[in-house]
């Protein structure tokens, strides 16, 4: 506890109003009260403050509210309320009784609030970029089943095709009573296409000019511009983690665990940490083990693991290639040494523990 914090201050953010509530070293509550959720509201508050600490749960607020109090001196801790059972588990959970819990957990011990570190807004501006791509992405593969799905019921076949020449083809197959309906669908589809390529210029000049690193990324099979730049913006410093192989609990690729004396139960992975990559990550594993994948250590590895057996052993063997994947791409990215596909094939064992230690 830093000799210069007298005040531990537990923030309930909400979209409105945020419940403030503030416990001295001695654990007396001095103050509870609610303020605006705005950024002149919260500096008027705090800038009257001494240095204090601040614990507030990760939320679409905490990023911007967590700089702003930062930039007013004052220590804060953002807080993973996945793992702060005092607050999810409270059978009389409020934002009152969640700013009070917050601000005690700050008093005690910062590690019991599990803190996280956002990123910084250049990423975070970035990272949008790939978010939004995802989005229209996601918007369009409705849209085509959509019409996939009505072609169907009405006996006709849809086209077999890319999403980017799905609109062209299937305006050919619509049924008369149809074509009113859907041809705006199409329309819809062919306009977000072309908003989906300008994202893709976007992504490729982002890697090219303000994040090179992403370049030794890509030339792992199965990982593109997309992929290499969000993971560089997710993790954004290399140096956050002291072993590559910390990185995959990170992302959640390790399974969860449950012992309890001999029970020891083979459960599903964590999901913890940022879901845009580890599914871009699952996917790239997919391409790797898949009928396209080029010969590499990785799909060497990740064969053997699905030929293991058992149920679900393919899909285990994914998992494991994307978090194998996750560590390959840290150590790159960290040593800055170039990737080689078949490294492990043609290293001695001898040659190989030092890397397989550092990963």
């Amino acid at each position: 506890m830093g000799e210069d914090i007298m005040l531990f201050v537990g923030l309930d953010l909400g979209d409105h109003r945020c419940d403030l509530a503030v416990v001295d070293p001695t654990g007396e509550l001095v103050e509870e009260s609610r303020i605006a959720t705005t950024a002149t509201a919260l500096e008027r508050r705090f800038a009257a403050l001494p240095r204090v600490r601040v614990a507030l749960e990760v939320g679409p607020h905490s990023r911007w509210v967590s700089r702003l109090l930062e930039g007013l001196g004052h220590e804060v801790l953002v807080a993973d309320a996945r793992k702060v059972r005092a607050i999810y588990h409270n059978p009389r959970k409020s934002d009152r009784c969640d700013a009070q819990t917050l601000a005690r957990l700050a008093r005690l011990d910062p590690a019991l609030l599990s803190p996280i570190r956002h990123r910084s807004a250049q990423a975070q501006a970035d990272l949008a970029v790939l978010r939004s791509r995802d989005a229209l992405v996601r918007s369009r593969t409705l849209l085509i089943n959509h019409v996939r799905g009505t072609l169907k019921s009405f006996g006709a076949r849809p086209p077999a095709c890319s999403a980017e020449a799905f609109p062209a083809r299937a305006a050919g197959s619509l049924p008369e009573p149809l074509a009113a309906t859907l041809s705006p669908v199409l329309d819809s589809i062919a306009a977000l296409t072309s908003q989906i390529r300008e994202y893709n210029r976007q992504i490729e000049a982002l890697c090219q000019e303000r994040y090179p690193q992403t370049r030794g990324l890509q030339a792992i099979a199965g990982v593109g511009p997309l992929t290499a730049l969000a993971f560089v913006l997710t993790l954004e410093d290399p140096g956050r983690f002291a072993k590559s192989r910390h990185v995959g609990p990170a992302l959640g690729l390790v399974p969860r665990r449950d012992q309890s004396g001999r029970h020891d139960p083979q459960l599903r992975i964590t999901k913890t940490g940022d879901a845009f990559v580890r599914r871009l990550l699952v996917g790239a594993a997919q391409y790797i083990l898949g009928p396209f994948g080029p010969d590499c250590d990785l799909r060497r590895w990740g064969l053997i693991l699905a030929q293991r057996g058992g149920k679900n052993a393919k899909k285990r063997a994914v998992v494991a290639v994307a978090r194998k994947l996750a560590i390959l791409m840290h150590r790159l990215w960290k040593t800055g040494v170039a990737y080689d596909p078949l490294w492990a094939s043609h290293t001695t064992p001898g040659q190989a523990e030092p890397l397989a230690q550092a990963a």
